[in-house]
């Protein structure tokens, strides 16, 4: 009995060494949803600086469709501020978070690539991304 539980604890005591570097090198993983640029632009981009100000490491993917992707526009500003956000948007892409705009909402609305800002990337359909970040990914859903 004496050897079984040491086996027992020697096998238990191995799995935790294999599985705790794993979990210290975890990188948090978030996807942050912009549907309503009028809503939620400002208060989005101001989110998720705060979040890489308190968590740098953390991997962020921002999805744009519907009116949201207002929020990539070329000239497009803040209506209450004023505040443009490109130049906002840039200095979060240079930060390491990933902008992606729905090709589905470009089709709906006649936009063209060539109205948004550079810093933007595009994916077939902003919902499905969404859900694949989720379940795929394991990131993490916001709404701002």
């Amino acid at each position: 009995m004496h050897r079984f539980l040491t086996l027992v604890t020697t096998v238990a005591i191995a799995a935790l060494a294999l599985i705790a570097p794993s979990a210290a090198h975890a990188q948090d993983k978030v996807v942050y949803h912009i549907d309503a640029a009028t809503t939620q632009g400002i208060k989005g981009l101001r989110n998720i600086r705060n979040h890489l100000d308190t968590a740098p490491e953390t991997k962020i993917v921002v999805v744009a469709h519907a009116e949201g992707v207002e929020l990539l526009m070329e000239g497009r500003k803040d209506e209450k501020s004023g505040t443009e956000y490109a130049p906002l948007v840039s200095a979060l892409k240079a930060r390491g978070v990933r902008f992606e705009i729905c090709e589905i909402t470009l089709k709906n609305r006649s936009l063209k690539k060539e109205q948004f800002i550079q810093e933007a990337d595009y994916t077939p359909s902003g919902v499905v991304r969404i859900a694949q970040l989720q379940s795929r990914e394991n990131y993490a859903y916001i709404k701002p």
